[in-house]
């Protein structure tokens, strides 16, 4: 019996490694592409990335909320980073200046959250976020991220033409990851995300070759702070405050992870989850939200996706979860493992990652499931969404003739609808209406 107990505890700790490995490693890949980093850098980022999320599950399940829940980089953080990453690149703000000031308001967040998370302002926070908000902010998600993975997959993430065969390996890929998501069940359908990366980065060496040599990052690189841009008025870096004040309205916004994964882990755990549970996990995150700004890292909040997780296997007990982190740890502390990962096709990612997004949008219509639309009240999720696209689908030096602060924040459709949906929300009684 104990046998079999401790085999159970072993597959269910290399289940959860591979959660953690399949949500993470393109992470890493799009950012450090997006501020132009040398491969060496990218694997030193790369290992960070696992480190830290490694740590960062360890301290949520021992000293933050408590349960077998992944806390991972964040898809809000993602597209605003590298959102914010290409509107600098059209407004002609140095890489430098924007690395640096995200960095900054990741600092400036992390101690909001961390405030937030100690005087219990995450009970404001919670009527703020009402279910058309959190839609408005899981569409305008999705559709940035999407796109950033369709161009990824059609081989345009450094060219403005699409490479025919990568574009055909991915529509593969994506369909073979789709079969294996709705076509089957239990642990096929849960690691389909894996099975999507293995075979596909696989595919891909075969049909191209492989360009990257082998890349060991040195331990010094694993260690550097600041990857993507020194701290303002540091080194003479300038800072630029439009960029510094949407990464503090990030963080807030990034409570809503907190506050909707661990009101669906209630009904798992079949325990009301306490508000000290709340506060304790918004700490942690503003801490690693911090530790994101010095590290050069997306940062960080609990998953939503650990619930759809954990109903697959049904394995609810913590130490499976502990072991998994800290495997995951050791992967980043193993310099030939992230080199290894770092040298991965961004197109092969894009492609997997292109099907796993897609249930942003069904999350978005569920927060709305129930709700009576009519020619009055679809103002309220109509306007944000279709304002939020707009901006969006506009080119990124559009807004180059605002002042420099208000770039970050009105050229960022995803920010945008988020705060025109919050002031709507607030402002109008829509009850009235309906």
């Amino acid at each position: 019996m104990t046998t079999r107990s401790q085999f159970v505890t072993l597959f269910a700790s290399l289940q959860w490694l591979g959660f953690m490995f399949a949500n993470t490693v393109v992470i890493p890949l799009s950012t450090s592409a997006a501020f132009h980093l040398t491969t060496n850098q990218t694997a030193g980022v790369m290992a960070k990335a696992f480190i830290l999320t490694g740590l960062a599950c360890l301290l949520q399940v021992w000293l933050g909320h408590r349960f077998p829940l992944m806390e991972g980089q964040s898809g809000l953080w993602w597209g605003v980073i590298l959102t914010i990453a290409s509107l600098g690149a059209s407004s002609h703000t140095s890489l430098t200046t924007i690395g640096g000031s995200l960095a900054l308001g990741m600092l400036l967040g992390g101690v909001a959250l961390v405030l937030a998370g100690l005087l219990g302002v995450h009970k404001v926070l919670n009527r703020l976020f009402t279910p058309v908000v959190m839609s408005v902010l899981l569409i305008l998600l999705a559709s940035k991220l999407i796109d950033i993975f369709f161009k990824g997959m059609l081989g345009m993430q450094n060219s403005s033409h699409v490479h025919v065969g990568i574009a055909l390996l991915s529509v593969v890929i994506v369909v073979v990851v789709s079969i294996l998501t709705i076509g089957t069940k239990g642990i096929i359908s849960n690691f389909s995300i894996l099975i999507g990366l293995s075979l596909g980065w696989v595919s891909y060496v075969l049909i191209f070759g492989s360009k990257q040599a082998p890349i060991v990052p040195s331990w010094q690189e694993i260690g550097q702070v600041f990857t993507w841009g020194s701290l303002p008025y540091t080194h003479g870096t300038p800072i630029d405050w439009g960029i510094v004040i949407a990464g503090i309205v990030t963080a807030l916004l990034n409570t809503t992870n907190t506050i909707a994964t661990l009101r669906a882990a209630e009904p798992l755990f079949e325990t009301d989850m306490p508000d000290t549970a709340y506060r304790r996990s918004l700490v942690w995150s503003g801490v690693f939200t911090m530790t994101s700004g010095v590290f050069s890292q997306v940062p960080y909040a609990p998953y939503t996706s650990s619930i759809g997780f954990l109903r697959t296997t049904r394995i609810l007990e913590r130490l499976p979860f502990v072991v998994g982190a800290v495997l995951f740890m050791l992967m980043g502390l193993v310099p030939y493992v992230s080199g290894f990962f770092s040298t991965m096709p961004f197109a092969v990612g894009a492609a997997v990652l292109f099907v796993a997004y897609l249930q942003l949008f069904g999350s978005a219509l569920q927060n709305i499931e129930g709700m009576h639309f009519n020619f009055r009240t679809i103002f309220r999720l109509a306007v944000p969404v279709l304002a939020g696209l707009a901006i969006q689908s506009m080119p990124p030096d559009s807004f180059s003739t605002l002042p420099s602060m208000a770039q970050s924040i009105v050229g960022n459709g995803m920010l945008m609808g988020i705060l025109i949906a919050l002031v709507l929300e607030n402002i109008i009684s829509w009850d009235k209406l309906d």
